[in-house]
This record gives C-alpha cells, structure tokens and sequence, in this order.
C-alpha cells in the first residue's frame, strides 16, 4: 500500500508500478438491454484484474451495471427513469452481477467482497471511517472489493448519480495510486471521430479541454454517464493528486500493463479530504448563507471557520449536517460549507457571537456555523 502523499505513478508507463488501482468499469462493457448480463465481456475483464491482483497489485473494482442487469429478468426495455423502480431493478441486478463476478474471479482464485456506498458514507465523518476501514481490511485481507453506488435505497437528494464520480471519490478514500475509468470508446477525442475529432493523449489540466467537444452518455440506453462524466471524474482525481486514465475495456489490460493507450490525466493539484472534493463537485446543497464582508475576508483570504456573528441571512430548507452555499452580499457564492444548525435555527443567531449564543441558549450553541474543515472554496 501506498503510505506517502504522493503517487508513485508520474505517467501511464508507471502504472505496472502501482501498488493499488482503482478501476471503474461502466454499465455499457458490461450488460445489453435483450441479454443481460454480457459473460464474455466481464470475463475478459476479470481475467485482466485477476492476473494483476495475483501479481500483487491491489484492486478495487468500481462496477456499474446493478441496474442494466435487472432489466431484462424484470421485462423492463429501458433503462426506468423514475427512482422506485431504478431501486427495483438495482436490487434484482446487484445480486445477479456479484453472482457473475464472484464466480469469475473464483475461477483465477482470487475473493471478491461486495461494498455498497451512498454519498452520504461518504461525508458524514462516522460512515466515512466505517467504509475506509472496511475497504482497508478487504484489501489487507487480499479481497478485491467491488464497490457500486447503493442504488435501492439512494435517493435523489445525495446520490453520486453515476460511478465515474464515485470512482473518483473511492480513489481517495483508499488512497490509491491511480484511477483507471473503463467504458466502451478507447480515449478522450477532440470531437466526434466520424467529424475527424483526434485522440487526446494527455491532459495536463483543464486548459487541454478548451474547445473539446465531449459527449454524453451513450446509445445503449443502460448507463447514466457517457464521456462527460469520465472526464469530469479524471479531472477530480487528477485536481486532487491521483492521476487517471481513460480509455476503453477492450483496451484493459494494455492500459495496465502501461502501454500507450486512452488518455492520461495528470496530477494538477493535492490530495484533499473526500468531504471536500464531495462538497467541491457533487454536493447539492439545500439552502445558502449571505456573509458580510469581514466573513468574506476570513473565510476566503484567511481560510478560518464561519461564524454567526458573520452570517446576515439565512434561505433554503435543511438540517444540521447538510450542504450549504456561502455567499457574498452580492449573491456570488464564494464557498460550500457543511452547516452546523438547522435553517430554523440560525436566524435568531445572526450577527450575534458565540460567547452571547452560548450564554442565553446554552452550550450547544456555543460553536461554528461552517468549520474550516467542512468547507471548500468554489
């Protein structure tokens, strides 16, 4: 396992050197709507993933597919677009695919664990140490775990909606040396390659983007992601210290062993907490604070926590816990921010300090409204 800060892998040449990989693999290269489950295509990846893992890499597999694969037992066409019964087939596809994986990987001798994340385990400081402990212990335990968004009880509020971004996040989580998104076209194109778009061949930060045309997702109908979201999710590992490649299943085991396949994105920026990239890219947030300008000072210029006595108006709905905005009093928003108090607690709080708020209303109230650590600049 890694333990330093940085990556030991500076290049796609590297990546034969990578002591933990996380790769995503999305709905498309796996399933198709009349059959199911595709038994050639998982296998032919997991005889790649098994071969490197029992060379001594550690895995994790981030796989799309719970979904598509509980159409077809439940007769659906199409990919359902309201949530229950997205939930419905998840829960019939998600043991289908873990059936198919185990049974796969068996064959190579390797031990596959099933991991379930929403975004909230993610965010939350208890459900974020349970899932980092649990993944740390399968792979010091030699599991492979294979990680997919909890779709039967996710809802819309928080939700990653798609395992691109989730793969993003799990790269962190366990702190892996690189991200490998998996799907059914070979590399980021400058355009449509039937209008002459190019292969991009490495992307060094976002200015390598300007003008690119990227699509959406794809025809099949089974996945909910597509190049955008690959693109978004490489650009968030790599702006926060883990590089990523993306490139085709096909194209798997060439990636791995660091042939000059896909597109590399690298490194442009630190490692950050999960929470943090979560609140900087994913977050929905339900409601915004209004800050004067010497709370705009300490929270932008001199990166401190937010305090009541800098907060001049409160709107949105939610609880303690959830994202919220930060804004100026103008109404450009200069940050997200997990807030410490309910919307129906922090008007009678405004302006006012912590000493004040502490004596007439107790102890509790005697803290910040956004700490430091929960909160990110946008």
């Amino acid at each position: 396992m890694t333990t330093t800060s940085e990556t030991l892998v500076r290049g796609r040449e590297w990546l034969p050197e990578a002591q933990r990989i996380v790769v995503k693999v999305g709905s498309s290269s796996l399933t198709t709507i009349r059959g199911g489950i595709s038994e050639k295509a998982l296998a032919a990846l997991v005889d790649t993933l098994a071969d490197r893992a029992n060379a001594g890499t550690e895995i994790v597999l981030v796989s799309s597919g719970a979904i598509a694969a509980g159409l077809a037992p439940l007769g659906l066409a199409r990919r359902p677009k309201d949530l229950a019964t997205q939930q419905a087939a998840a829960s019939v596809g998600q043991g289908l695919l873990m059936a198919r994986y185990t049974q796969a990987f068996a064959a190579h001798g390797v031990t596959v664990g099933q991991v379930l994340l929403t975004a909230e385990d993610l965010v939350r400081r208890t459900q974020y140490a349970n899932a980092h402990r649990a993944l740390e212990r399968l792979l010091n335990l030699g599991v492979v775990p294979i990680v997919n968004e909890n779709d039967t009880v996710a809802t819309h509020e928080i939700r990653f909606g798609d395992n691109d971004r989730l793969a993003a996040l799990v790269a962190h989580l366990v702190h892996a040396d690189a991200l490998v998104l998996l799907s059914d076209v070979d590399s980021v194109y400058t355009g449509p390659p039937s209008e002459g778009g190019v292969r991009i061949e490495h992307i060094r930060g976002p200015e390598d983007l300007d003008g690119v045309r990227i699509g959406s997702a794809g025809k099949a109908g089974v996945g909910t992601g597509g190049m955008a979201t690959k693109v978004e999710a490489a650009g968030i590992a790599a702006g926060s210290g883990i590089p990523a490649l993306v490139t085709s299943t096909a194209a798997a085991a060439r990636a791995l062993a660091g042939e000059d396949v896909g597109t590399w994105f690298s490194v442009s920026g630190r490692r950050k907490p999960v929470r943090l990239l979560w609140l900087a890219h994913l977050a929905a947030t339900r409601g915004s604070l209004v800050l004067d300008d010497g709370a705009v000072r300490a929270v932008r210029h001199r990166h401190r926590s937010l305090l009541p006595a800098g907060v001049t108006a409160v709107s949105g709905d939610f609880e303690a816990g959830d994202p919220v905005e930060l804004t100026d009093a103008a109404g450009a928003v200069i940050a997200r921010g997990l807030v410490n108090f309910s919307a129906a607690e922090l008007p009678a709080m405004l302006g006012r300090s912590t000493r004040e708020l502490g004596r007439e209303l107790g102890p509790e109230y005697e803290r910040v409204v956004v700490h430091v650590d929960d909160l990110v600049l946008v």
